[in-house]
């Protein structure tokens, strides 16, 4: 009789390990594949009369896609990859050329799906010698934000033309932040360096599109998140009469705000560049004072 009774015991606690299996698989998530993806191909400057842009060569991406979490856009040669689907190329290739475009939208537990698509993009533009001189002088030059002038580093509303409108550092009032120490070179073959010095600034939200670690919270930035020395190419181009840096990969200067990458010249001139991009939320236009380190006081605002 006690060993029925025993037997039964075991039979009843299998019985309850079981059941308590179960429950826990049904209460999984399901990882499903990211579907139904769509991309969307904006050649800046395209219309009925310039199929193929306005020669500026800027490509703008946009892709969606259901269970997605990231996107990983490649356009000749360069990817970027970002968690809101929206990503900005510039190509460089002199005359009517086609290029692949490739994305692959990724989901929970690694799982992806892809698309290929072909596009034909004119670049026309020239850069105009001194501007040439200015970024890369004999081969290659190194930059700096400028932490001693008020203003250096601030934002605006988008699209506005008065720099820093809404909020401007005054000098030296990020220091500590993971900014100033950085260093930017531009190199006559096409590449760009950013020095970090191990700790960058940046966008909450938006920095972990780098790929770091650490930081801390302030308000609405990330301060001395942690990223290493990296290595890009540049471009220089011109829309709707301005001149442009286009930043491939995740190429940014002075605090990261995601977005397209490119940035706007807004003035220069031998030894200073003031520039501003719009961030990866569309909210604000960011100012940015650059200054090569070979050199003195530039630019006057």
């Amino acid at each position: 009789m006690k060993k029925m009774i025993k037997t039964l015991s075991v039979l009843w606690l299998l019985a309850i390990v079981l059941v308590s299996c179960q429950e826990d698989r049904a209460t999984l998530d399901p990882i499903t594949v990211p579907a139904n993806l769509e991309v969307m191909v904006e050649l800046v400057g395209a219309d009925e009369a310039n199929p193929y842009g306005d020669g500026s060569g800027i490509i703008n991406l946009k892709a969606t896609a259901e269970n997605a979490i990231t996107y990983m856009f490649t356009v000749n040669g360069v990817t970027k990859t970002t968690s809101g689907g929206e990503a900005t190329f510039g190509v460089t290739n002199t005359g009517l050329n086609e290029y692949n475009i490739n994305v692959v939208a990724s989901g929970q537990g690694g799982l992806s799906s892809s698309k290929n698509m072909p596009v034909e993009v004119l670049f026309t533009y020239e850069p105009p010698q001194d501007l040439l001189d200015m970024l890369y002088a004999d081969g290659e030059r190194e930059w700096r934000i400028k932490a001693e002038a008020p203003g250096h580093f601030g934002l605006g509303p988008v699209g506005g033309q008065i720099p820093t409108e809404w909020y401007g550092a005054g000098a030296n009032e990020k220091e500590g932040r993971g900014m100033y120490d950085d260093r930017y070179t531009f190199r006559a073959d096409g590449t760009f360096t950013h020095v970090t010095n191990g700790d960058v600034f940046g966008r909450v939200g938006l920095i972990d599109e780098l790929g770091g670690s650490g930081g801390e919270s302030e308000g609405a930035d990330i301060i001395n998140y942690q990223f290493g020395d990296y290595t890009e190419n540049w471009a220089l181009s011109e829309v709707d009469g301005s001149e442009v840096l286009i930043l491939n990969g995740i190429g940014f200067f002075g605090y990261y705000t995601g977005g397209s990458h490119v940035y706007q010249i807004f003035a220069r001139d031998a030894n200073e560049m003031v520039v501003k991009t719009t961030d990866g939320n569309g909210e604000f236009d960011w100012w940015f004072t650059l200054i090569a380190t070979d050199a003195g006081s530039g630019v006057d605002q």
